[in-house]
């Protein structure tokens, strides 16, 4: 299964390995960075890279790149759905995962990964039972460690592994019980010039954050369950009762997890929710050229669109721009070419809007094409698939708990062409 971890920092230097089945020299990885090279994105580089005597998986997360060595074929996707997983720990443990924090906690980070993998093969995935397996790392901890030299690697095996529900351990107790929903969209889309949509599709997960005394049995209904293909489910979901009921039905894991995540993508569903007014153009044998954008909200069922940021890669021939905006800051790099415009809020009685004039290399020609424009944006509380949750029950539990359900929609790989 897999050999090696190789953890690699956006400057292409190898700042974590992990070896189980084998020590594979650090050499492998030049086909990687060879990759990386032809790729001119990170996101671009290849998931599976096949090499003499091994594969190469990777997932880049973080603006970190967690590559594995697998010797023998295995499903792709098992080993990258491990390695989201590696990720997904880091940060639960750590609250955020990047280089610093995982050089500073690189003890608990090597305890942890030795449990999540046995041989090669995953063992302990739960965030729940791997902290009872390994206790996350707290200023206090670190210090009695320190002094005494004993480490975080707990007393006991977790009460969770030895029963039916493995992702939820025994004898919980809260004063407060709560469980918290997060319904979050993410619309990827490509607009042409006159404002269709040439593609649109909607990513969604629901994020649970569940906070129960004892072992609660928890159903979650759906206004128009229909709406979800494509869906992929955590473990404690009861399968069987989603196929005949189109109900989720399931114990919960204790603490925060992904319940589901689902995809959206028949056209008619997909609602696009700004328009992007443009009037972009260079002028042959002159210096000038026009440039004027404005935003505005379209299908938000009267929701504020905040977090407007807008970013466009200029032509080459452009030197320089003089631009004006209605609202927000903009800047443009003359070295790169890359214009961002930070809008914030969209009021819908004043649209934001940003003109000027472009100074263009003389004697150049005019572009082959217009710039895309990729937008960035948030919607709260709206799920632009019209996903709505109905209720939520709980049963096998006497109290009464606190229940909350959020909506957001935000944008992922969002572009107009102009």
């Amino acid at each position: 299964m897999i050999h090696s971890l190789f953890l690699i920092n956006s400057s292409g230097d190898i700042f974590l390995e992990k070896h189980w089945k084998s020590v594979v020299s650090r050499s492998v990885c030049d086909y990687f960075f060879e990759a990386q090279e032809r790729a001119t994105e990170a996101e671009n580089v290849p998931p599976v890279i096949s090499t003499p005597h091994h594969y190469l998986l990777s997932v880049y997360r973080h603006k970190i790149f967690f590559v594995a060595v697998i010797q023998t074929e295995v499903p792709p996707l098992f080993v990258i759905e491990f390695l989201h997983r590696v990720v997904d720990t880091f940060q639960d443990y750590f609250g955020v995962c990047s280089e610093p924090v995982i050089k500073d906690n690189v003890v608990v980070v090597y305890e942890v990964l030795e449990e999540m993998l046995d041989n090669g093969f995953p063992l302990a995935t739960e965030s729940n039972i791997l902290k009872e397996l390994i206790k996350p790392p707290t200023i206090l901890r670190t210090v009695v460690n320190t002094i005494t030299g004993s480490t975080n690697v707990g007393d006991q095996l977790p009460t969770g592994q030895l029963s039916v529900v493995p992702w939820r351990r025994t004898g919980v107790k809260y004063t407060n019980n709560e469980a918290y929903f997060d319904v979050i969209e993410e619309i990827d889309a490509i607009i042409d010039k006159s404002g269709s949509t040439i593609t649109a599709e909607i990513q969604g997960v629901i994020d649970a954050c569940v906070k129960l005394t004892g072992m609660p049995d928890l159903t979650l209904s759906f206004m128009n369950p229909r709406l979800l293909d494509d869906v992929s489910f955590h473990p404690c979901v009861r399968f069987k009762r989603w196929e005949s009921e189109r109900i989720l039905s399931f114990i919960p894991p204790d603490g925060n997890f992904r319940l589901l995540s689902y995809h959206v993508s028949a056209q008619n569903l997909v609602a696009i929710p700004v328009y992007v007014k443009h009037n972009i153009s260079f002028r042959d044998s002159s210096s000038l050229g026009r440039f004027e954008i404005t935003v505005g909200p379209k299908q938000t069922m009267g929701k504020t669109i905040e977090g407007v940021t807008l970013s466009s890669q200029m032509p080459r021939g452009v030197l320089n721009m003089s631009l004006t905006p209605s609202q927000g800051t903009h800047t443009f790099d003359p070295v790169t070419k890359m214009l961002s415009w930070d809008v914030g809020k969209i009021n819908p009685q004043k649209l934001p809007s940003l003109k000027g004039t472009m100074s263009l290399q003389a004697g150049a020609s005019k572009p082959d094409e217009n710039p895309t424009i990729n937008l960035q944006f948030k919607i709260q509380q709206l799920a632009i698939s019209g996903l709505k949750v109905n209720r939520l029950d709980m049963y096998g539990e006497k109290y009464k708990p606190f229940k909350g359900i959020k909506y957001m929609t935000k944008a992922g790989k969002f572009q107009v062409r102009t």
